[in-house]
C-alpha cells in the first residue's frame, strides 16, 4: 500500500497503533487476524469518516489514573510539564499537549519533535503516549485543511511527518505505558481503566 496524503499517513499509523494496543491488551505474542482486521477496519472507516477518532478528553482522563511518571522514561523524580508537540515549532499550549518529563528527559528533548528524539534513542514511544501525540497530529492538520495534501507538498508543521510510525514492533516489543501499570484485564487496576478509555 502506498501512503501518498498527510491523512492517510496518519490514519494508516492510528489504525496500527489500535492494532497493536488490542495485541498488547490480548497479551498476544504476534499479531493476529483479529489485530489485522481493527487496523483495516479502521484505517478504511477514517478515510471515508465513517469512524471517529477517540476524543482527546479520554486520554485526559487517563492523567488522572496512570502513574504520576515522565512519559518517557518512567522516572518518578524531578517532573515537570513538556509539551509533547513543542510549543516554538508550534505546538499549542494546552493542557491536552502537556505531558510530564523529568528534568533530564525535558532537557534532552528540548524544542525536538517527541517522536523524533524517541528515534534517535532508538526507542518506540508507549502505545498511549503515540496515540496522544497521533490525535493532536490528526487535530492540527484538520484546523489546517491538510489531510488530502499530498506528502511531498506538506508543509513545514509543528510535528515530524517523517517520524510518524508506518510499522510497528511486535507486540512483545511494545508498552501500553512507560511504568507498568498493575495487572491487565483485572477490574478496576489501571490497565482496565486504560483498556476501557482506549
Amino acid at each position: 500500500m502506498e501512503i501518498q496524503t498527510v491523512g492517510e499517513l496518519l490514519h494508516w499509523s492510528y489504525a496500527n497503533l489500535a492494532m497493536a494496543h488490542s495485541a498488547i491488551t490480548a497479551k498476544v505474542e504476534k499479531y493476529g487476524r483479529a489485530q489485522f482486521m481493527i487496523r483495516s477496519r479502521l484505517y478504511a472507516g477514517l478515510n471515508k469518516q465513517t469512524m471517529n477518532l477517540g476524543p482527546l478528553a479520554d486520554d485526559e482522563r487517563l492523567k488522572m489514573v496512570l502513574p504520576q511518571a515522565c512519559c518517557y522514561c518512567g522516572s518518578r523524580d524531578y517532573l515537570s510539564a513538556d509539551h509533547l508537540i513543542p510549543t516554538k515549532r508550534g505546538g499549542a499550549n494546552t493542557g491536552d499537549n502537556l505531558v510530564w518529563a523529568c528534568r533530564s528527559c525535558n532537557s534532552s528533548k528540548c524544542a525536538r519533535d517527541a517522536l523524533e528524539w524517541l528515534k534517535e534513542k532508538n526507542q518506540f514511544p508507549p502505545i498511549l503516549l503515540l496515540r496522544r501525540y497521533l490525535k493532536l497530529a490528526i487535530e492540527m492538520s484538520r484546523e489546517r485543511n491538510l489531510m488530502d495534501t499530498t506528502l511531498a507538498e506538506a508543509p513545514e508543521l509543528p510535528f515530524s511527518l517523517s517520524a510518524i510510525p508506518q510499522t510497528f514492533p511486535p507486540p512483545g516489543q511494545l508498552r501500553l505505558w512507560v511504568v507498568e501499570i498493575a495487572q491487565p484485564g483485572v477490574p478496576g487496576d489501571l490497565a482496565h481503566k486504560a483498556a476501557q478509555v482506549a
